[in-house]
């Protein structure tokens, strides 16, 4: 039996047309990675009660000064919104949690935490 030739040229049209969806396809992946590769990503700050990973483009390279006794050890560190950075430490007297701010490289509070 033979194929009618409308069964053909129906076959031969879906042919060229899936090949034509292919290419398209492929052309707007490159496209994707290309325009990708040229506009990195740029962080976000989270939204409010969302917490984000750290990622090291995000911070600035900033030095902070703690003028604590010898022993001093840094147990913890966490950040608080990108601006309050919370420092637990422990040794050189009771454990304490230091509150500074990274916009001006500030302590702006001092926790004291009973042993």
């Amino acid at each position: 039996m033979e194929q009618s030739t409308f069964a053909r040229r129906g076959l031969f049209a879906a042919v060229i047309g899936m090949g034509i969806l292919i290419i398209l396809g492929v052309g707007a992946l490159v496209a994707i990675i290309i325009h990708r590769m040229s506009h990195p990503r740029v962080p976000v700050a989270a939204p409010a009660g969302i917490s984000m990973p750290v990622t090291a483009t995000a911070i600035q390279p900033q030095t902070f000064v703690l003028h604590e006794p010898a022993g001093t050890r840094i147990e913890q560190i966490a950040w608080s919104n990108g601006a309050v950075m919370a420092v637990r430490l422990s040794g050189g007297g009771p454990d304490r949690v230091v509150l500074w701010d990274t916009t001006s490289g500030r302590s702006v509070g001092e926790l004291n935490l009973a042993q």
